[in-house]
């Protein structure tokens, strides 16, 4: 929060105190903290004839997060810091693919890896521009966080909120760093990169319930994308909500076609119901179009039955979901939930298939310690089965175990 800079006592050159003042809440307003995640993660591989039986790798994540405030002025400036590594514990090359470690030429998951960015910053009214190393949430580009450590991108973005219920997002990436990389790649959607991808877009709170938004993006000579959703909140009686969330993407290739040809369509949603202790959400997708639906390298598609193992955007792909939350506060045990969900996709198309189906199960158990010195300390065992006859995916049993805690520095 902003305060008015108090007189410098008079000892203080004018100089000295208007420095000061500028950086106060530079420094006050900044926050910083530590991610810690510990990943362990077990894939067998059911289908007899597939290149590897399974995959077996642990690893643990640090996520260091500095957030300064800004300067005081018209224009405010400010800076952040994002530094992260991975460091193996256990890994071996016929048990290698977890996306948990990056894999050398000798096929052995390295020992650790590390990441390093930087943010600039400039602040006026209730409009930030950032220019550096960005983890966007939007609906065009979502970073990767399913891993050790999350995906980031360099770029630059404006978010403008002057207008109220109205926030404004505009912004161009240029190189993406994947969830398990030290790299920075140029953007790109598969094997085709790009020189860069421009977006812009807003989303409007045309009630408190009620909120549309829109988007437009381009990935210079690959794809270009619209989006348009909605989302609506509506309390039905006391103790009773229900949640829609309608998303509707259209894409097609763009400029020289880098990656061939990419035409999709893609209408999806969700609809759920919150009663007390329970909530019950059903999901669907449906796919038009000659090809897959495209998302950044780096990033993850803003899609509803984007599940724990697959994503259920094949070409032409239709496919629907059913899952169950429930909270066991209700049982007198605050900080333990529970999740099982089942997604069934049909009428997939690929290269070798025109009409393949895939589905999957998930099961999670979460618990976060409430009290006492492990307090905050989170435990997620997540549990899936996929089966596939789309031609392209092997079928897989999979277990995740995944220890988090957050350590707030100041």
């Amino acid at each position: 929060m902003s305060r008015p800079c108090l007189a410098a006592p008079l000892l203080f050159s004018i100089g000295t105190s208007l420095a000061n003042c500028a950086l106060a809440d530079f420094v006050d307003d900044s926050t910083a903290r530590v991610e810690l995640r510990n990943f362990y993660l077990n894939r067998d591989f059911r289908q007899h004839d597939a290149p590897q039986s399974k995959t077996d790798e642990w690893a643990q994540g640090f996520t260091g997060r500095l957030v300064s405030g800004f300067t005081e002025g018209a224009v405010g400036f400010g800076v952040d810091a994002l530094g992260q590594m991975g460091v193996k514990l256990d890994s071996s090359p016929d048990r290698r693919g977890s996306g948990l470690l990056p894999a050398g030429d000798s096929g052995r998951a390295a020992d650790n890896y590390s990441k390093l960015g930087l943010t600039a910053k400039a602040r006026t009214s209730k409009s930030v521009l950032s220019v550096g190393t960005l983890q966007p949430t939007l609906p065009v580009v979502m970073y990767n966080d399913t891993r050790l450590l999350g995906s980031s991108f360099r770029g630059g973005l404006l978010n403008s909120q002057d207008i109220q219920g109205l926030s404004i997002n505009a912004g161009r990436l240029t190189q993406a760093s994947l969830r398990d990389s030290s790299s920075h790649d140029d953007i790109g959607y598969g094997a085709a990169s790009s020189d860069h991808f421009d977006f812009a877009g807003a989303n409007y709170a045309l009630t408190p319930q009620l909120n549309l938004s829109y988007y437009g993006a381009n990935l210079q000579d690959i794809y270009r994308q619209q989006f348009a959703g909605l989302t609506h909140r509506w309390s039905l009686a006391e103790g009773l909500v229900m949640k829609s969330d309608l998303r509707y993407f259209d894409t097609r290739d763009e400029g020289r076609k880098l990656a061939g040809t990419i035409d999709n369509r893609n209408f999806n949603g969700m609809i759920g119901l919150e009663y007390k202790a329970h909530r019950f959400t059903t999901a669907w997708q449906y796919l038009s179009g000659d090809g897959d639906f495209p998302f950044l390298n780096g990033a993850e598609p803003y899609v509803a039955n984007l599940v724990t193992f697959n994503l259920f955007t094949r070409a032409q792909e239709d496919s629907w979901q059913l899952r169950y939350d429930y909270d066991f506060a209700a049982w007198g045990i605050p900080g333990l939930s529970f999740m099982t969900r089942y997604v069934d996709g049909r009428h997939v198309k690929t290269a070798t298939v025109n009409d393949g189906r895939e589905w999957e199960r998930d099961t999670d158990l979460a618990y976060v310690v409430q009290d006492g010195p492990l307090k905050g300390v989170s435990v997620r065992w997540r549990n899936v089965t996929f089966r596939s006859g789309d031609g392209l995916t092997t079928d897989a049993d999979e277990n995740r175990l995944i220890v988090g805690y957050t350590l707030a520095l100041w």
